[in-house]
């Protein structure tokens, strides 16, 4: 016999309750349905369940599409992975398509879209590059960008707008592939959130850490008159960014309601391998408290963001209408 003083609670004793009275989180009527012979890409997206992501996904869709009905901005924050899986030309079809009103990036993000504009080619083998120093030492990359920066912020330009004119104004081979020279072309606002240090660009004998500062800063300026614009109704979307934009998203949204403008009633979403500390609070829980709707969408870059743009340019609305 035990010598401890308690004892087994008695199983006989519960208290049972009949299935169907039970509240269930998971119906039948919410499942997937299975593919079809000839379906179109719309039943595709219907077709996932209605439980988690699957229904997040189709509600991302849904305020992007009422956004740009209504006349509310997309802003499209981004890191440098989704230029280095491929996926320029969908995003630079997104903004050909009015789709994409706003961009923000890091300075990675820079490096590699200007990258593949000169050479087609980008991402270099760290661990190569670090065991004789030549890692981040590409001549071509930091003259086009610091030179673009000392010349564009002493004309009043940010490092986005800078960066985008000169690409334009040089019009290497690969020109088409530039998400800031399309953005240039068609001028959409590029706003680049810098680090200094981060970047190998501010390796090199033409990197001014005086312009570098005042172009980002400008940026950041600009940009906050940009997410002002996000009230009633616009999407931020942060694509990749584990920090940067992230942190100057939720020092921007501070600002924009310091100086009294109301901001609310807006949707984030993040999309990234893994659901950060940094990009689920301040860009999809902290900046929608007010009002609004924040989604977190995790998986590969280069399978979710062609899914979404496919998604959405099969509901925008022909041009012209």
């Amino acid at each position: 016999m035990s010598k401890y003083k308690f004892k087994p609670i008695d199983l006989h004793r519960v208290n049972t309750i009949p299935l169907r009275e039970r509240e269930s989180k998971v119906k039948v009527e919410d499942f997937a349905t299975p593919p079809r012979p000839n379906g179109s890409f719309q039943e595709f997206i219907s077709s996932f369940p209605h439980i988690l992501a699957g229904d997040s996904f189709r509600q991302v869709v849904d305020s992007i599409i009422k956004a740009k009905s209504s006349g509310k901005p997309l802003i499209w924050g981004m890191g440098a992975h989704p230029i280095k899986c491929g996926l320029s030309p969908v995003i630079t079809n997104l903004m050909e398509q009015g789709v994409i009103d706003a961009l923000a990036l890091n300075g990675a993000g820079v490096i590699h879209d200007v990258e593949v504009a000169l050479i087609g080619q980008t991402s270099e083998e760290v661990e190569k590059g670090l065991t004789n120093g030549s890692f981040g030492m590409a001549r071509e990359t930091s003259e086009v960008i610091n030179h673009a920066i000392n010349e564009g912020v002493g004309s009043g330009l940010g490092i986005g707008e800078a960066v985008g004119l000169r690409l334009t104004r040089l019009k290497p081979p690969y020109l088409r592939y530039s998400i800031l020279a399309t953005a240039y072309r068609l001028n959409i606002p590029v706003t680049v959130h810098v680090a200094v240090g981060t970047d190998v660009t501010h390796l090199h004998p033409s990197a001014q850490g005086e312009a570098i500062g005042k172009g980002s800063h400008h940026d950041f300026r600009l940009f906050a008159s940009l997410v002002a614009e996000l009230n009633g109704g616009g999407v931020f979307m942060n694509v990749g960014s584990a920090v940067i934009i992230p942190e100057v998203l939720i020092k921007a949204v501070s600002l924009v309601r310091n100086i009294g403008k109301e901001l609310r009633n807006f949707t984030t979403v993040d999309i990234d391998f893994i659901r950060g500390y940094r990009p689920y609070q301040n860009v999809v829980h902290r900046p929608v408290l007010q009002g609004g709707k924040g989604y977190s969408l995790i998986g590969h870059h280069e399978i979710l963001l062609p899914l979404l743009a496919w998604a959405i340019v099969e509901r925008l609305p022909p041009k012209g209408k």
